[in-house]
């Protein structure tokens, strides 16, 4: 099949989503055209099967923002008909689905070629957020019901589009997915041996530093950890809460055993080479950077918010407490780290859960049979 894939290119679970999903499609024999802004962070090496297709905007005076959704729109119907593309998958309801709706009808009427089918894949800041906007709302809505299908990252997601939108129209649930074959324990961290010494514990967070991401928490924590035993924090990403981070950390005292690591695109050696995940947010639709900690067997600390617990069994694979409870995260967190037969125990389940049930081939499958349903029915009109 032939199949666009649009996205945000930068760090965040749904770019990485939807770049590892195009690199599974292309091994698997399809051919994948990528149509965004920038080349996506984690495209990686070379793949015959891939193509890249960025977006061009033009600025005009009497505008203030180059008209980027237009631009989009625009280059998804120039891709759709010079490769005869099968499906559109969008990911993210604003703008990829909006837009992947207006190239359709660009196109309409001027192909015998059957209309190219819409996939739209709601990850969650697309339906927490932005449609808490009462002006993006009902364009949001316009997307996700001319789509001909639509999925969501986790049962809890698809609950809070329905409340939200009032929308009965079929969700399909489709997690998140992990290689294990780039995600395992032994993918080793030189990291570890650089910024650590031997005996301390190493507790890591990766996020684009958001306030939903509860950065100050995460402090927290470790500061409750680290008067307990000798240890590490390091904090992957970037984000708005990047400079309160450091302010935190600096009035803590605790700006020696705190490391901010920036953004990474390569991430799969640092979760290997920490001890523990620390995850309390206060929103999270699926929690990705969770299921790649259990498939390097790092157990997560977190919160119960959102989709975490589809993902993290409590007491299984980590510990999961209540929003804001940083003492009890704490707790159990050192907990962990001090019983050497428990973590042994989690860390292998998380490892065999990652592996077993969030599998990338048995998740693409999912979608390639979704693609395959849809081109057999009629395109929405």
């Amino acid at each position: 099949m032939k199949i666009g894939i649009s996205c945000y290119p930068t760090v965040g679970g749904s770019g990485a989503v939807a770049t590892e999903l195009g690199k599974a499609l292309a091994k698997r024999g399809h051919q994948v055209h990528f149509i965004v802004s920038d080349v996506p962070f984690r495209l990686g090496e070379f793949n015959q099967n891939i193509f890249i297709h960025e977006v061009d905007t033009v600025s005009y005076p009497v505008l203030r923002t180059p008209p980027y959704d237009f631009s989009l729109a625009a280059k998804m119907a120039d891709v759709v008909q010079q490769f005869e593309l099968d499906v559109l998958h969008a990911h993210y309801a604003l703008p990829f689905a909006v837009c992947a709706f207006l190239a359709r009808e660009m196109l309409r009427g001027q192909s015998n070629s059957p209309p190219v089918k819409i996939v739209t894949t709601l990850h969650g800041t697309d339906v927490t957020i932005l449609a808490q906007d009462r002006s993006l709302k009902e364009v949001m809505r316009l997307g996700m019901e001319q789509s001909d299908a639509v999925t969501a990252v986790s049962k809890n997601l698809i609950a809070e589009t329905r409340e939200l939108f009032g929308t009965t129209r079929e969700i399909d649930c489709v997690y998140n997915f992990v290689d294990p074959a780039q995600f395992h324990p032994e993918a080793g961290s030189s990291a570890r041996s650089c910024l650590t010494s031997a005996g301390e514990k190493v507790l890591l967070h990766v996020s684009n530093f958001r306030p939903v991401k509860r950065i100050n928490d995460v402090i927290q924590i470790f500061q409750r950890v680290h008067r307990q035993m000798p240890s590490r924090l390091w904090l992957v990403g970037e984000g708005p809460e990047l400079a309160n981070a450091r302010k935190q950390v600096v009035d803590s005292g605790l700006e020696k055993s705190v490391h901010f690591l920036g953004r990474q695109d390569e991430v799969a050696s640092l979760f290997a080479g920490a001890d523990l995940l620390l995850l309390p947010s206060e929103k999270e639709s699926f929690g990705l950077v969770a299921l790649e900690s259990m498939a390097c067997g790092v157990p997560v600390i977190g919160s119960t918010a959102g989709g975490i617990p589809e993902v993290v069994v409590q007491g299984e694979t980590g510990m999961l407490r209540p929003v804001g409870d940083v003492d009890g995260m704490a707790a159990d967190a050192v907990h962990l780290l001090t019983d050497e037969a428990l973590y042994r125990r989690v860390s292998l389940a998380a490892r065999r859960l990652a592996a077993e049930e969030f599998n990338v081939e048995r998740r693409v499958a999912e979608y390639e049979a979704i693609y395959q349903r849809l081109c057999r029915t009629p395109a929405s009109v």
